[in-house]
């Protein structure tokens, strides 16, 4: 017998990594909560890193140490935020924000301003149609 070995697809290689990487949703698979099937659709669709497998991840994966750089770029960025709050003039934004809804109110007048009234359009006969459209002979 000659045997041929089957070609099989990257994605599903990928997939098969991705579960050695999360052995939970074995688990899932064995108690009967999802099938294979399911799972590959939802890490196909969302792909390996959404929050939808943070509940398959084992526990080494959840607590990875923060780097020493990582931290600092928080920090950076933290006080980027909290010196623009800082420098910023509450009466010029409140002016800021008072033109943009009067500019907002101005648009939905024009907008108005285009739009007939519906009943004015058209009028139809007040008494009840007749549905049948010939005449006795």
């Amino acid at each position: 017998m000659n045997e041929t070995k089957r070609e099989v697809h990257p994605s599903v290689v990928e997939f098969k990594n991705f579960v050695k990487a999360h052995p939970k949703l074995v688990e899932e698979v064995r108690t009967q909560r999802k099938t294979w099937k399911e799972l590959y659709e939802d890490w196909y669709l969302f792909g390996a890193e959404d929050s939808i497998w943070d509940t398959y991840r084992s526990e080494d994966e959840k607590t990875e140490p923060e780097t020493a750089e990582e931290a600092e770029s928080k920090k950076d960025i933290m006080s980027t935020i909290v010196s623009s709050f800082k420098n910023m003039d509450l009466d010029q934004m409140q002016n800021h924000i008072t033109n943009i809804n009067s500019a907002i109110t101005n648009i939905q007048q024009v907008l108005q301003q285009f739009q007939s009234p519906k009943s004015l359009t058209r009028s139809t006969p007040s008494g009840p149609r007749n549905p049948f459209g010939f005449r006795k002979d």
